[in-house]
């Protein structure tokens, strides 16, 4: 079974302090940072870079990058040039780009999603010829490449980041039909399982290498859990966790105090293989609160800056 990793996403109002964010994470037992990249918010690598040097031993992650921002070729500079500078601490996440609204922002054709898809997977094919010994300088400081995260939650990528991905990113999130772009549904127990045994079944002998990152939505840490539950569904309605259970049960979700929410993030491993925690920035001091209460639970050390 993997050790417990924990990594918080940045948030834009962080930015102007950046730096210090990321030394308290470090000092508080984080295990990565990570960006994403959308229009509207700081640049991934300037971020990462500026992550590196104010710290010695997180792992530096995008999560994720949209696909169709970025030539191959520059792409790998950028990635290269980031694991060199950290001592080889990067972990280049990637997905399909699936916010519109951002492709018109930028005067970038919006594809079909399988389009986006079969774009993605040449791109991945590229960045391993552009980081082979021969290929493109700078090379990364790991060998043969940085970790590979695939950020998917259709069975379609996921299908994907099984071939190709040495960690799955899921998110939990899934676009609602006929809604505007960026209304979701979050993932309740059942489909969680689904999701996991489906990415199990198509890597087959793959399966067991893989690494499961769990991007929690909300952090609630409380000594009243159901009546935070409460007050997360009415907020959460829309999403399809609209009852207390559901709020209580969705591995995407962790309320209750600190010892219930590691007793869950134990659980949840334990069976559907989520190792790798993730939190949005404004619940990373809450789940900063969780991650000493799982490792004295569990024994386990941080992870070193490998991994």
């Amino acid at each position: 079974m993997r050790k417990f990793r924990f990594g918080f996403n940045s948030r834009q109002q962080e930015i102007d302090r950046w730096m210090q964010v990321c030394r308290s994470a470090e000092e508080a037992g984080y295990d990565a940072v990570q960006v994403p990249d959308h229009l509207g918010a700081a640049s991934p690598f300037a971020l990462l870079a500026a992550a590196a040097a104010a710290t010695s031993r997180v792992r530096l992650g995008t999560l994720v990058l949209n696909n169709e921002f970025w030539n191959p070729a520059l792409l790998a500079r950028e990635a290269a040039t980031v694991d060199r500078i950290s001592g080889g601490r990067l972990e280049l996440g990637l997905g399909a780009g699936h916010m519109k609204s951002e492709f018109e922002a930028a005067g970038i054709p919006w594809r079909s999603h399988a389009e986006r898809l079969e774009r993605l997977e040449r791109s991945i094919g590229e960045l391993d010829r552009l980081f082979a010994e021969d290929g493109q300088e700078p090379l990364p400081h790991q060998v043969p490449r940085p970790p590979l995260l695939i950020g998917a939650n259709g069975d379609a990528g996921l299908a994907l980041a099984a071939r190709h991905a040495d960690i799955v990113g899921f998110a939990g999130l899934t676009q609602i039909k006929g809604r505007r772009m960026g209304t979701f549904r979050v993932d309740d127990l059942d489909e969680a399982r689904r999701r996991v045994d489906f990415v199990r079944a198509k890597a087959g002998q793959r399966a067991d290498a893989l690494e499961f990152n769990m991007l929690a939505q909300a952090v609630v840490v409380t000594d009243d859990a159901e009546k935070s539950a409460a007050e997360l569904v009415e907020g959460y309605s829309e999403t399809g966790l609209d009852t207390v259970r559901k709020v209580l049960d969705c591995p995407y979700v962790l309320v209750g105090t600190a010892e219930e929410i590691a007793a869950k993030l134990v659980g949840n491993r334990e069976e559907l293989g989520f190792s790798y925690i993730t939190t949005h920035g404004p619940f990373r001091e809450a789940l900063g609160r969780v991650i000493p209460v799982v490792r004295e639970n569990v024994g386990e050390q941080q992870a070193g800056p490998t991994g």
